[in-house]
């Protein structure tokens, strides 16, 4: 039986209402473990777990079990490197002709692009270099799960821009590339790995415990989710345990974090409400703000934005191995949703469902 995504919860009882729409969801797509981190009005966070870790350990899941986040990565590293731009470290207006190596070979179209292209995904490069052999480990992948983008990881990545010519439309173009980038320029820039960044400028400040880009330092790790095929890799049965990704180099910022439902929450909570410290609080708000503004998918930093009436709901999705994740919040009600899974799924649309129905039946507190 397809899942209604229309089916109604109850605001204020979170349990009541969203547990058979979750639960709907798990047995369609033969997820064994999730969790959904609701925040409504800045009140408390409620936890609804769901299920187990997998089931060769058979762990309950709780608010501080480990997922693995993909693209929510991208989120962080864009925040960096906010903090990075308003301390003065680095411009918007920066190009890669003066933040790559100056041997690189770029073409004329690659040379233009501007560090706040790179992190809005308005660069025009694609979501990956679209050659032999990455069409040969894309199909290698179906079959083993394992990690086909190996190659954005290295250093070589810079070899792709010598030929890049930009596309006529400006609109968003999500890029797994252009955050490669955002990786290599970081870390030349400062000498610091996005770890480093991220715990100094963010996880620490937040108390945010559960968080890294190298997971297997967490204590928490023996005991992470651990994830599973679901829509994809499509030749994997549903259900069956998959490889971990991991990356070392350019691709950590993109795709490596590691976090919990109960850090997410703190993480979204911040986005608006003070965090005490005013140089985080000033590049909260900086995300936030529009750069490519279109009803649904508006382009921000690091994150994307839809329109619902007079409300405006700010999120990132992220897909990595055996794992899908939501994170989501409505800075005008102070609303946020947190959803994470240990299974692959296209249709990651409960956390969204959940905040975009909080954000029409909330007032905002200063209404």
């Amino acid at each position: 039986m397809p899942v209604n995504q229309n089916a109604a919860f109850t605001v204020g009882d979170y349990g009541h209402g969203i547990d058979p729409l979750v639960r709907q969801y798990m047995q369609e797509k033969q997820v064994s473990g999730m969790i959904v981190a609701i925040i409504q009005n800045n009140g408390p966070v409620e936890f609804h777990r769901y299920g187990i870790t997998d089931d060769r350990h058979r762990y309950p899941v709780t608010p501080d079990t480990l997922f693995a986040l993909g693209s929510l990565s991208k989120g962080v590293t864009a925040e960096v490197t906010t903090l990075l731009v308003n301390a003065g470290r680095l411009k918007w207006t920066d190009t890669l002709e003066t933040l790559l190596p100056a041997n690189t070979p770029l073409s004329d179209d690659a040379r233009r692009i501007t560090l706040l292209q790179l992190v809005t995904h308005t660069s025009g490069l694609p979501r990956q270099p679209m050659d032999l052999l990455t069409l040969e480990n894309l199909l290698s992948y179906f079959r083993s799960g394992e990690n086909f983008y190996t190659r954005l990881d290295a250093d070589s990545v810079l070899s792709y821009l010598d030929d890049f010519s930009a596309p006529t439309s400006a609109a968003p173009q999500y890029s797994n590339l252009g955050y490669a980038l955002v990786g290599y320029i970081l870390h030349r820039h400062t000498g610091q790995t996005i770890e480093a960044l991220a715990q100094s400028m963010i996880f620490k400040p937040l108390k945010m415990t559960h968080s890294s880009f190298t997971p297997d330092v967490l204590p928490a790790y023996a005991c992470r989710a651990l994830g599973h095929a679901g829509d994809q890799p499509k030749f994997i049965p549903r259900g069956e345990l998959t490889p971990d990704w991991v990356f070392h180099h350019n691709m950590t910022g993109a795709a490596s974090l590691y976090s919990s439902a109960r850090d997410l929450a703190t993480y979204a909570r911040a986005h608006f409400t003070s965090t005490g410290v005013p140089s985080l609080d000033k590049a909260f708000e900086d995300v936030t703000q529009t750069f490519y503004d279109r009803e649904k998918e508006a382009a921000n930093i690091g994150w994307v934005s839809d329109r619902y009436a007079d409300r405006k709901i700010i999120w990132q999705v992220g897909y990595i191995g055996g794992y899908s994740s939501y994170i989501g919040f409505d800075r005008e009600n102070q609303n946020a949703v947190v959803v994470l899974q240990n299974s692959f799924n296209w249709s990651n649309y409960i956390g969204h469902s959940i905040l975009s129905r909080l954000a029409l039946k909330t007032t905002s507190p200063r209404h």
